[in-house]
């Protein structure tokens, strides 16, 4: 009798990208936002505490206190991408884990989530669906966060995330806006999850370790930063270690020193870099951040490193956070926001 195997569906093979390096390119995603206003809001109104203007993980608006209680403000965020790894319920776990990321870089605390599902629906079966699925409702319940339902629509490639909806104190929010001069910056999570990631969807090679860091909630570091007095942060995603950092030291009008030697980075990352898996994303992050970065004297392996486009990447936060590594400071703005030493 012969005995007929099924053969594994690799789902990075069905996407262009993978992770959050198939996010439109930061240069021409500001070129679209700019100048966009908000219509039908009047100008005095301040209920929005968060928005479009520094480029922030999450909006936040403020809910009216009745009968004197304390204010409390609204995190409300969208993530989704294309496959990052091979394994259905793995990228449900990592996508979900993402997508909450922006809800504790507010310093926030997720509430609710509703998935969002592009699937090709005749040619990927819905028993993988269904395990991504699965997966996000996992990292969801270890989040406390309820999931209530979603939208999903047939699209030729597949892709998965979440809205998320989270309540935060509004007195202690991390914002991007907030760094000030002397301040450490610390890394929850070390870099080359995009690299690993561009060598799994070309090998099919699995790299535990990567996907053990991409589906760890941020949760902890979040109170953690919280807990250490810290206003300050954003998580590392698509735009690299580099373009988030810029946007942080615009954004509180300071430059970021950064000691490249102290940058964590995942094993395997510096081979994957050698040996040429860097994504298209990644290339268009160090393009995109080379007019406002001093380079010094880094190498051309570690910059691509530093622009690496993080899929649930870790926080970086203006401020001392146990057990994370202090990877440069803020100091007064000069000719570049952001310098390597």
């Amino acid at each position: 009798m012969t005995v007929v195997r099924e053969t594994p569906v690799r789902l990075t093979q069905f996407a262009h990208g993978g992770g959050c390096a198939c996010k439109i390119p930061p240069g021409e995603l500001e070129d679209v936002l700019g100048g966009l206003a908000r219509p039908g809001v009047s100008p005095a109104d301040t209920s929005l505490l968060v928005g479009l203007a520094t480029g922030d993980d999450a909006a936040v608006v403020t809910l009216p206190a009745p009968g004197g209680a304390p204010a409390q403000a609204v995190v409300s965020t969208a993530d989704f991408f294309t496959p990052v790894v091979d394994d259905a319920y793995d990228w449900g776990r990592i996508a979900a884990a993402n997508a909450l990321s922006d809800v504790y870089a507010m310093g926030g605390r997720p509430l609710v989530a509703v998935n969002l599902l592009a699937w090709p629906r005749d040619v990927l079966p819905f028993g993988l669906a269904r395990e991504v699925l699965r997966g996000g409702l996992d990292v969801a319940a270890e989040a406390g966060c309820h999931v209530g339902g979603g939208h999903s629509v047939d699209d030729p490639e597949p892709k998965y995330g979440m809205a998320v909806t989270g309540v935060a104190d509004p007195e202690r929010l991390l914002r991007n806006d907030t760094g000030r001069p002397g301040l450490p910056l610390s890394l929850t999570k070390p870099l080359g999850l995009g690299v690993l990631n561009n060598r799994h969807k070309a090998t099919g090679e699995r790299f535990e370790q990567a996907v053990a860091t991409m589906v760890a909630l941020n949760r902890d570091a979040s109170a953690a930063a919280l807990a250490a007095g810290a206003t300050c942060a954003t998580d590392v995603t698509g735009f690299g270690l580099l373009g988030h950092l810029h946007k942080l030291a615009r954004a509180s009008g300071v430059t970021a020193v950064l000691d490249t030697a102290a940058v964590p980075y995942l094993d395997g990352a510096r081979e994957a870099v050698r040996d040429g898996y860097v994504s298209g994303g990644t290339r268009r992050n160090l393009d995109w951040v080379a007019s406002f970065t001093d380079f010094g004297h880094t190498d051309a392996d570690t910059r691509l490193l530093l622009a690496d486009a993080q899929t649930s990447g870790g926080l970086l936060v203006a401020g001392e956070v146990p057990g994370a590594p202090v990877v440069g400071e803020l100091v007064p703005r000069g000719a570049h926001s952001v310098v390597l030493r």
